[in-house]
């Protein structure tokens, strides 16, 4: 089960003990990286672009619960 990212108006809350705020995630990305190397031989990146990424699972820190996470409003959202 996928869960979505949060956004200006919503965030995760664990359904099972209502955490809010502390949560494993594991995501998959694919990003364009600008790498530039010194003389030396070592790499810094200067520029990331993330082509796609997706949330496999998000693990609530408090119960450790799994597929128990949800989008919530968040407070004052609406106005």
């Amino acid at each position: 089960m996928t869960v979505p990212l949060p956004t200006d108006a919503t965030r995760w809350r664990c359904t099972l003990c209502g955490n809010l705020t502390r949560f494993d995630v594991t995501r998959s990305s694919k990003v364009v990286e600008y790498v530039h190397l010194d003389l030396a031989g070592e790499p810094k990146v200067e520029e990331r672009e993330v082509v796609s990424e997706t949330i496999e699972s998000v693990r609530c820190r408090w119960c450790n619960a799994v597929d128990q996470v949800e989008l919530v409003d968040r407070p004052g959202a609406g106005s």
